[in-house]
């Protein structure tokens, strides 16, 4: 069975002369209880597959089905039960005016859940944050800590699949293992499945089993973490994407 499943996948924005496409002809398949991975450079379409999916973007054709549900123009309150997502920036996918209380607890209302004060401060204890951070405002906390809210309000409605778009990226460097390291815990703890959008390969060779790169728009190539590892791609961009993270190398002396 599948948690995601993407089929001839296009996206555009805008109409005519204007017209941008932003995804093309895109096809890959996540398994339940499965990490994968969508990296390649910034622009290449990564995020819109995600915004795509939880039907940001409205202008797309093709064939997704994700946790058994078939993808239309709108997105049932069971896809929503099912599927979450956790953004780039912690700080601004919160509330400036609501309190880590409100944030949870208004999540819960919508979700259908009335026994919210038991749930709110076990949620908190989820992604290593304890009770005193309640009623704290998203200025009142760090970036790690902004971020660990953001997670607890996708496992909310307790969803099968998270989507994480580059969740570490506008973290510091130390508080970035932290919540990949939670990332991994949660996913593990819940049986969930994750698709993660990362620039960073260190990132998706922790946290995933496959990666799917992208360059253009388009999927050109999908690859085990293990392929990757081993520095073994087919496509000539994948090598050139591989061979830029290992950073600079010192050309070799003339004999």
């Amino acid at each position: 069975m599948s948690g995601v499943d993407i089929q001839n996948l296009n996206v555009w924005f805008g109409d005519g002369d204007d017209k941008v496409n932003a995804v093309i002809d895109a096809s890959l398949q996540v398994q339940s209880g499965a990490s994968f991975g969508l990296v390649g450079e910034s622009g290449s379409g990564k995020s819109t597959i995600l915004r795509a999916i939880t039907g940001l973007v409205p202008t797309w054709s093709g064939t997704m089905v994700v946790a058994d549900e078939t993808l239309g123009a709108t997105r049932s309150a069971t896809f929503f039960n099912k599927v979450q997502m956790v953004f780039q920036d912690p700080y601004a996918s919160l509330h400036p005016r609501h309190s880590v209380d409100q944030v949870l607890s208004e999540t819960l209302h919508l979700h259908g859940y009335d026994d919210i004060e038991k749930r709110v401060p076990k949620l908190l204890d989820d992604v290593g944050l304890g009770t005193s951070f309640r009623f704290r405002y998203p200025h009142q906390l760090s970036g790690g800590q902004r971020q660990r809210v953001a997670i607890a309000r996708a496992l909310a409605p307790k969803p099968e699949i998270v989507l994480l778009d580059e969740p570490t990226s506008a973290l510091d460097v130390s508080v970035q293992d932290e919540i990949l390291n939670l990332l991994v815990d949660l996913r593990e703890e819940r049986k969930l499945t994750y698709v993660m959008v990362s620039h960073d390969l260190a990132v998706v060779g922790h946290m995933c089993e496959q990666i799917a790169v992208m360059q253009h728009g388009r999927v050109v190539e999908i690859m085990s973490v293990e392929e990757m590892r081993a520095m073994r791609p087919q496509n000539d961009y994948t090598k050139h994407l591989l061979t830029s993270s290992l950073g600079y190398s010192r050309p070799e002396p003339n004999p």
